[in-house]
This record gives structure tokens, sequence and C-alpha cells, in this order.
């Protein structure tokens, strides 16, 4: 299987919207297409409009499994109104509120890629509450607060598969970078001192581990 998209999957990917630049994304997608011999679901936490979702469903397909993605599409702080990364276009009319699904279900149809992934929508920790089978790969791309990072890490963490990865997203290790990508940091370092995860690779912010041993994440 192929490490890289193909261009009609880049094509998809570049035009969606989202926060997720190109160098990422090819690592994102070479990771799925890892994960995917393992023959196990790939998931990620943290939809948005379906960027990163377009590469984990290519891969998905490729390997003749499926993608999950959690979120309750409600947007996480930063991109409510009044924030930097608030776009209205998100915004339900009807409800004043952030609606990102109809966005992405556009996104994964236009990208051709809707039978490959199912949509879990709700909060991270109810789904994960419910969860009992393993995952090749897992793929923390949600809340930046330290809350929902570390609940995102609890929940999911353990059910990677042996041999499986768990990739995090928005690892900043400057303190400067408090808001962004301080709390995802902290759950990368917490997953390697576990002793469960070995790192892969580093590109931009995102980590991608290895789960080589038994533990990481149980309550």
């Amino acid at each position: 299987m192929s490490m890289a998209p193909g261009p009609g999957i880049l094509a998809a990917f570049e035009a969606a919207k989202g926060f997720m630049p190109a160098d990422e994304g090819l690592a994102l997608y070479a990771a799925a297409a890892d994960a995917g011999r393992l023959g196990l679901p790939l998931l990620e936490v943290g939809t948005y409009c379906g960027r990163s979702t377009i590469l984990l469903a290519a891969a998905a397909r490729a390997a003749g499994v499926t993608a999950l993605t959690v979120d309750h599409h409600r947007g996480s702080e930063e991109q409510q109104p009044g924030w930097d990364y608030h776009d209205p276009d998100t915004v339900d009319p009807e409800l004043g509120l952030m609606d990102t699904l109809p966005t992405f279900r556009r996104t994964l149809h236009r990208a051709g890629l809707e039978d490959h992934v199912v949509a879990l929508v709700g909060r991270s920790p109810q789904i994960a509450a419910l969860w009992g089978s393993p995952l090749g790969l897992v793929f923390i791309d949600g809340g930046h607060t330290d809350e929902h990072a570390t609940a995102d890490y609890e929940g999911w963490a353990p059910h990677v598969a042996e041999g499986g990865l768990l990739v995090i997203h928005d690892v900043f290790p400057d303190p400067v970078d408090e808001f962004t990508g301080q709390a995802p940091y902290r759950v990368c370092l917490r997953a390697l001192a576990s002793g469960a995860f070995t790192e892969v690779s580093a590109t931009g912010s995102l980590r991608v581990l290895r789960r080589t041993g038994p533990g990481a994440g149980h309550r």
C-alpha cells in the first residue's frame, strides 16, 4: 500500500476547511497507511470540517478498514465567536451555535469517501466510555485544554492495539504556545513516560507514537 495519498485525495484535503498543513497531513496519511496493516479501524478525535478525516478515510479505504471520527461539532474553545479561529460559515443561523457537521458531510461527499467513514457525533469521553474494541490508530486532535486533551488520551489510548499508533496533533513544546499546544504536548510526554508508547516520528506539531508495551492511559 502506498504511504502517500493520490493527487485527488491531496486536492480534496487542500480544499477542505481546517488548519492542518500539508506536511503534517502527509505524515498523518503515512501513519494511517502503516496502522491500516493491522486490519483494525482508524479513529480520530476532533473532526471539525473533515480536513484530516479525508486522509484517514483514504488510508482506511486502501487498507479495507473503517475510519471513525469523534466530535460534538459545536466547535472547540478557540473556534467560538470572538476567537481567532472562528469561521462564521460554520454557525447554524437558526440556533446561533457552531455546527460543523454539515460542512464535514459535504467535505466527505466531495471527496467520495462517505462510505468509508463512521461519524460519531457526541462528546469524546461519553463515546470512549462505551468503546470496547481495539483500534489500529488513534489520532488526538480535539480540544486544547488540559481537561479535554487528558480526557481524550485517557479515553482512547487504552484502545490502541499492540503495534498500533497514537498520533497527537498540535504538540508545541515551547511554553509561549500554552493556549494552542501545551496540553497536547503534556499528553505526549505522559504517553512516552507510561512505557507503553515509543515515538516514531515528528513532523511539525504532529507526533506519531507506536504502542510497544501495555498499560498507557488505563484508569
